[in-house]
Parts: C-alpha cells; structure tokens; sequence
C-alpha cells in the first residue's frame, strides 16, 4: 500500500512538472486623443467611465503615466517597437507635410520624418507571435499603409486598421474602411470594434492570446448619437454658467471647461466598448489569466480640431509640449500580480509595455529592441526600479498650436527647449504641475546641464532638427495668430455654446446614428 502511494505521488508529480506553463494573455487597449482628465476615475465630474473605472481599480494605476508623443503616430510606433520617438524615427503623425511642403508662415521647415513603422524592427506583436500567440488587431492603425499594415508587423488578424488616422466614414456605418466590413446602417464604429475584439477573445480562449484594441475615438470627427448628446446637454444645463470656455495661451485658444456634450458622448460609447471587451473576458473565464493594458495616445485636444474638451489642472492639450499633450490614463491590471487599487507614482511610458509584457508572460527580454522601454515588472509588485530620464522630441508644428520642441524629464524637473528662438523653459513638477512658473532664469545651471544632457542624447540617437524658412514673413505670421486669438476665439464660444441649446442639430441626420446599441 505504502508502495502504490509512493508512486502515485511521484506519478503525479511528474505530470505537475511535465505540463507547460500557463501563459497569460494579453489585452492592450489604445484610446485615441484621451486626456488624463476625460475618466471619472482622474477626476472629471462630467464624464461618465464606470467601466474603465472599474478597470483601473481592479489593477494599478500609474498616476504619472506618459506618452512618448503629443501626436498619434509617434506613441504608437513606441508601443510597438518599444523606443522613444526620435530614435525610431517616426516623429509626426503619418501623412503630415514636412520640409518645403510646409506652408503655414511659420518661422521653420518641420523635420522630415519615418513614414511607416521601420520594418526591420521586431514589433510587440511579431515577438508575441514568435512565442506561440494569437495575434489580432483592431482599430485605427495609423502607421503605414500597403507593405505596412498590422499583418505586415506580427498581427494575424487585422480589423479596421489601415493608414488614415481618422475614420474616413465618420464613426458611423457605412465606415468606408478598405479593412472593415460595413455594418448595418448607422452601426456605431467603437462599439463594432469592441464587439469584434471581444469576439476574437471568446473564439481564442483555449489558447494564449495578444489581442489590441486600438480605438479611433476619441478622435475627431466628433460625433455621438442623438441620446447621448440630449444626456449630456441635460447635465451640462445644471452646471454652474459659464461666462467663457476658452483662454488664448500663447498661440490658440485652449478650452477650459469640460461640458461638451457630444465628445461626452463619444467619451461614453468607448466606455461601454471597453465593458464589452472586459465582459468577454469575465464570460470566457479568462479574467484571472488576462494582463489588460489601458492608455491613450496623447493628450485630449482643447485646442485645434474640435476643442472638444480641458485638461485642467494640467496646461495645454494634444500638440502641445506641456503636460497636458503627454499625460495619459495609464493602468495594468494583472491579478496574479497586481492589487486591486494599487497606485504608482513613478513616471512611465508607453514605450514600457514591450518589455513588460515580455515579462510578465515569461518570455525573454529583447533589449536590443525595446532599449528605451523597461520593464514595469517591480513596480507592479510594489518594489522600486532605477531612476531614469525621459525625453520626448516634436520638430514640427501642428493643428493645435505646439511648436517645435523637445522634452527632457529628469526627477520632478521638465525642461522644453524650443527650437525657434533656442530658449529652454525649466518646471518643477512636483511643485508646479501647471506648469507657470519658468524657473529657467532662477536655475541657470540646472537649466544648462539639462539642455546639454538634452542635446547630447538626440545627437546620439541621430534625431532630425527643423531648419529656417526662409519664405517666413513676420507679418504674415502676427497677422495668422491676430485672427486665431481674437476671430477664432469668438467663433468657438459662440459655436460651444450654441451646442448646449435644446434645439441643436449638428445636421439632418445626426450622422446617420440611427442604431441605439447598449
């Protein structure tokens, strides 16, 4: 008897160790233009995420999470390749004009820029597939066309992404999407996109899978259904009155207030997509063995586009080199690893996930690959991981009034050298999250050697720089930015206001939104 037991366990102890490990899965979600500010969860007291929320709480949330960009195209080339902008190159949104092409009256020629993602790189999905995973990819792309869509970078499945940045149907069906089939008429394109992801999810369960859910919203053109904008217009009307919504800073007028009823909606509909994508997963019994990752590109837009919402109390928005353009929501839920609540003030960025992901599903490290990217492993865990600077490089103009600059973050110091005049401006975040007071006179040498450190690291990652127009006009150019701060600004109160109206109507057919879907 005692000799039949004795191999019964040792029979099951070599099964125990013979059978492979369980990998987890991996759910990435990717919103578009989403300020830190757009989720209840960070504080806005307008907007309604009761599923991101959830999300957030449930894993960790990074409380200085960032973007490598202001702009799209940037931060995800980052997330898929695991470096800063300048080193791969991709440092605009794809498809926008550079060198002499530029006509804007501006005082400098943009840098010329990678327009695709590099294919001699190894992308997160590619090194995910090389260990055995599902791939699937659904949404806005945005980084390269025909010989660089997602299947052409490590994806096996690819729905809806392609080389525009904004959905060329309006986020309504018909999507005109050359990767998308049409849905019923008036179908709405985030939900669509939540349902195939979490299809994809439920049709993979049996086997180790990295799905990314890359949302077009809340990109413009910003649109939502009737019923939610009557919601929000019903909720903006018992907010305190409000006298002016925007404020000129610097080159354009910056929204202050969130009551936009429309982008509220559209705010609301990618919630209920996430609850979709987070339903499968609950559904499929997955949610246990399932790292989610939740972030945006770059800021909320509160100028240029639609002024569509505020990032207070962080200054500027998408484009624009202060906080406001680069802080994102930024969570990790991973329950064999992460506590629920959980929160992190270590500054992080979207290049991190490679290698976190990596680890996380035991897979070795490609550090050649993500070298600006580390592993968010320790902090997940509640342990420290070294200090480390961030840098971020923008020479070009934009939509929404940045100018050409690059950041480098060092501690609680930022410091923004601006490549028109040469100067540097000097925070201290800890402190000065606003981002007010330049304290680049008062700190001349902290100012210095930071520039230096600055300049030597683009240098070394062979980083493009703008150069002098020389068709630039002075007058032409006060004359532009005379009209956007005092016609323009005139027009966007008068127009944000005038959507808060109960007879509003964006057009005859509120964009052919003509399919509720819970």
């Amino acid at each position: 008897m005692r000799l039949f037991l004795l191999f019964l366990v040792v029979t099951l102890m070599i099964d125990v160790t013979s059978a492979e490990p369980v990998r987890p899965n991996v759910v990435l979600i990717l919103v578009d233009d989403m300020g830190l500010h757009d989720l209840s969860i960070e504080g806005s007291t307008f907007y309604r995420s009761p599923n991101i929320d959830k999300l957030a709480r449930g894993g960790m949330r990074f409380t200085q999470g960032y973007a490598t960009c202001r702009v799209c195209s940037p931060s995800r080339a980052s997330i898929q390749l695991g470096q800063f902008t300048a080193r791969h190159g991709v440092t605009n949104w794809i498809g926008a004009r550079s060198g002499m092409d530029w006509q804007r009256e501006d005082r400098l020629l943009p840098a010329e820029y990678v327009r695709a993602l590099p294919s001699d790189d190894i992308s997160i999905a590619e090194a995910m597939k090389q260990a055995g995973y599902r791939t699937f990819f659904a949404g806005k792309w945005h980084l390269g066309g025909d010989g660089s869509l997602p299947t052409d970078h490590g994806y096996d499945v690819n729905v809806g992404g392609h080389h525009r940045g904004s959905p060329p149907g309006g986020f309504f069906s018909p999507y005109k999407n050359p990767e998308l089939k049409d849905g019923p008429a008036g179908e709405s394109l985030t939900l669509r996109l939540g349902r195939e992801t979490a299809d994809f999810i439920r049709d993979n369960r049996e086997r180790p899978f990295f799905a990314m859910l890359s949302f077009y919203s809340v990109h413009a053109p910003v649109q939502t259904s009737r019923e939610l904008w009557g919601k929000y217009q019903a909720a903006a009307a018992k907010l305190p009155p409000v006298k002016t919504r925007f404020k000129v800073d610097r080159t354009l007028p910056v929204r202050q207030v969130q009551d936009h009823p429309v982008y509220a909606g559209m705010v609301e509909t990618t919630d209920r997509a996430v609850g979709r994508v987070l339903d499968a997963l609950d559904q499929s019994g997955l949610t246990e063995s399932t790292i989610v990752i939740f972030t945006s590109d770059n800021g909320g837009v509160s100028s240029g586009d639609a002024f569509a919402t505020s990032n207070l109390p962080l200054r500027g928005g998408k484009g624009r080199q202060w906080e406001g353009g680069i802080r994102e929501p930024f969570y990790v839920r991973y329950p064999a690893v992460t506590q629920p609540g959980a929160t992190c003030d270590v500054p992080v960025t979207g290049a991190d996930f490679y290698p976190t992901v990596l680890e996380l599903c035991g897979l070795a490290a490609k550090p050649l690959q993500h070298v600006d990217g580390v592993s968010l492993v320790p902090l997940l865990r509640g342990r420290p991981i070294a200090e480390r600077p961030l840098y971020w490089h923008y020479p070009h103009y934009d939509n929404q009034g940045g100018e050409p600059s690059s950041l480098f973050r060092d501690g609680d110091w930022k410091l923004i050298h601006y490549y028109e005049d040469g100067r540097n401006e000097l925070y201290d975040l800890s402190v000065d999250l606003a981002e007010t007071s330049d304290l680049a006179l008062t700190h001349p040498v902290r100012t210095r050697e930071m520039w230096d450190q600055l300049r030597s690291w683009l240098i070394s990652v062979n980083a493009r720089f703008p150069k002098p127009d020389r068709r630039f006009d002075p007058a032409k150019t006060e004359a532009k930015f005379r009209r956007m701060q005092t016609e323009l600004k005139a027009n966007l109160e008068k127009s944000h206001a005038r959507m808060l109206e109960p007879d509003w109507k964006p057009n005859q057919n509120w964009w052919g939104s003509l399919v509720t879907e819970d």
